[in-house]
């Protein structure tokens, strides 16, 4: 979606990423008063993409992206940091995205569930403020070789809008083929209150090449072509390393 077609303010993203961490915190603390013991384990990722996509629209303009992270986990708790590169329409100073994650995933009902919030993050040298903040509920299951899923993002500000709230809806599967080879898709729904809602969908899959290396090559689109070239059908190769 077009960051600056939506007027800045963070007052919102503030009250809502401080009760969002607040309510992690809590839930943190208790799961870490019922286990035993909580290894603290490090991980890191780096990637390059040749289109870089976030839910069926182009972050880079149709460009290429390189991508890091590293998340810090402890027991079911998690927190981490993730940066790439971006280009957005009529925005040419907008040039990175940073985000910043943290979570529990416990395991209850037969699901792996993964609770958290989500701050994303840019420099805006030209003050268009386009940070904004999402609360994520997630869950996932195995069945047979296949693992199916659901995810929902709520924001009450948008990119920084003090007008729109967002919520996104997604179903995901995957389906293990072979020891490296991985066929998965979603389907999701992008909801805004200013009338630019729109689905999407992607299907792809991902062989690893040794224990670092994963290769994903994916189809993206969506329903709302006339939103602009940015929301148009793409294929997107990916090469992943995780350490």
């Amino acid at each position: 979606m077009t960051r600056n077609r939506f007027k800045a303010s963070g007052r919102n993203d503030a009250w809502f990423a401080g009760a969002c961490l607040t309510a992690l915190a809590v839930w943190a603390a208790a799961d870490r008063a019922n286990a035993q013991t909580a290894r603290t384990q490090i991980s890191a990722n780096v990637a390059v993409v040749t289109d870089y996509v976030f839910r069926g629209v182009s972050q880079t303009e149709a460009g290429g992206a390189a991508s890091a992270g590293v998340e810090l986990t402890s027991g079911r708790v998690y927190a981490g940091v993730w940066v790439s590169n971006v280009a957005f329409p009529g925005d040419p100073d907008t040039g990175a995205e940073f985000d910043l994650y943290a979570g529990v995933r416990p395991e209850f009902v037969g699901w792996t569930w993964d609770l958290g919030v989500v701050g994303y993050l840019y420099d805006d040298p030209s003050g268009a403020e386009c940070d904004y903040v999402e609360a994520k509920v997630a869950a996932a299951r195995a069945v047979g070789p296949a693992t199916v899923g659901f995810a929902a993002f709520w924001s009450p500000d948008v990119f920084g809008a003090t007008e729109d709230q967002a919520t996104y809806v997604e179903a995901n599967a995957a389906w293990t083929v072979s020891d490296r080879w991985t066929v998965s898709g979603t389907v999701g729904r992008q909801f805004v209150s200013s009338d630019l809602d729109y689905t999407t969908w992607s299907l792809g899959a991902a062989v690893m090449l040794n224990d670092a290396l994963t290769l994903d090559l994916r189809y993206h689109d969506t329903d709302e072509h006339g939103f602009g070239d940015i929301y148009g059908s793409r294929a997107v190769a990916s090469l992943k390393a995780a350490f």
